[in-house]
């Protein structure tokens, strides 16, 4: 039979309290304590289970992703996959297989009707270690609320509201999109569309934000301004619709990677070649953006820097450290996709 954390303590000569105090990495515990601890791990090959973790502390050594439910379901439904979702997870994996914890990826509908009691439950039945919040959940008052009064700790990843609530991972999307409608505008072009995101993502509005803001320096007006849902299907149809103004844009700067590539399908379908007669730019650096043709230029989001930042928090919260918020800095990477706009 495998060796159980009584099986542990028997040997080492310890409480089951100090052997779990010596799995769960806890603060002020005594090297002599921790070698005796992990020889009798060692020589017993002892692997505890969850549930065993559990009953031997206040521990679930669970972490859950919260993610977007809809936009999720979407990427799923068009074959094309969620590189977000990917990356978050490779952050935060990493991370708690480090310290001995598992991650778990909850899809959550925000709005749905039977939020809060869906939500409530969650909470009550897997006892989570903490919350990764990602957007628009991490924005959500709702979502706020609940784990506010359950106790749970979270950390919000790319929060653009209610600041003061819990501890934050972000980075700076405004000034991102001002880089790089500046970058456009610094390579000749005046004539700039734009594709914003879904409005119940506060990173969408910071990066039309930025985008107008940039503009407005240059003393120049945007050359259409369409709405996505950051989906490919929604890029391609937002890009016919600003490639089909009679004083068509130069360029377009789409607010994620997944509707740049739909604008650049857009364009071909139309025969406007790229970057020749249309410079296109994204926001994100997913695997797309690099193997599109032409290659993208975007920005560089750090979403599994992130993820690890905002895990490593929530792992301190657990020994009772509390961490300040925390930005990470973001790079705009030119690519073929943009160029000086064409001499008439």
């Amino acid at each position: 039979m495998a060796a159980t954390i009584y099986d542990v303590a028997a040997l080492a000569g310890v409480s089951i309290k100090s052997v779990s105090r010596v799995l769960n990495r806890e603060p002020n515990v005594s090297a002599a304590l921790q070698e005796k601890v992990r020889a009798a791990v060692e020589t017993l090959d002892y692997r505890p289970s969850l549930s065993a973790r559990s009953l031997a502390g206040a521990s679930s050594y669970l972490i859950a992703a919260f993610v977007d439910a809809a936009l999720t379901l979407q990427h799923m439904r068009s074959g094309r996959g969620n590189d977000y979702l990917s990356r978050l997870e490779l952050g935060a994996l990493v991370e708690c297989h480090e310290a001995g914890h598992h991650l778990l990826v909850e899809l959550i509908d925000y709005g749905s009707p039977s939020l809060e009691a869906r939500l409530t439950a969650l909470l009550k039945a897997l006892r989570l270690d903490g919350v990764l919040l990602t957007p628009p959940n991490a924005d959500d008052p709702l979502v706020l609320d609940i784990l506010e009064r359950s106790g749970t700790p979270f950390v919000r990843l790319g929060a653009e509201r209610d600041l003061d609530r819990g501890m934050r991972v972000h980075m700076d999307d405004r000034q991102a999109a001002h880089d790089m409608t500046r970058h456009l505008i610094d390579l000749g072009h005046r004539r700039i569309g734009f594709v914003s995101g879904p409005p119940a993502y506060a990173a969408s509005q910071a990066r039309r934000e930025g985008f107008l803001a940039a503009l407005s320096e240059a003393g120049l007006a945007p050359a259409g301004v369409a709405d996505g849902d950051f989906t490919f299907d929604s890029g391609r149809r937002a890009g016919g619709a600003l490639l089909s103004d009679q004083e068509r844009p130069t360029a377009i700067f789409a607010s994620n990677d997944d509707m740049a590539l739909g604008v650049l399908a857009a364009a071909a379908d139309l025969g406007v070649r790229t970057p020749h007669a249309l410079s296109v730019c994204g926001f994100d650096d997913t695997p797309g953006a690099l193997f599109s043709s032409p290659a993208l230029t975007t920005i560089r989001q750090p979403v599994a820097e992130m993820a690890a930042a905002a895990t490593r928090m929530l792992l301190a919260a657990k020994r009772g450290e509390v961490s300040p918020s925390q930005k990470i800095d973001y790079v705009l990477l030119p690519r073929p996709s943009t160029q000086p706009p064409a001499q008439n």
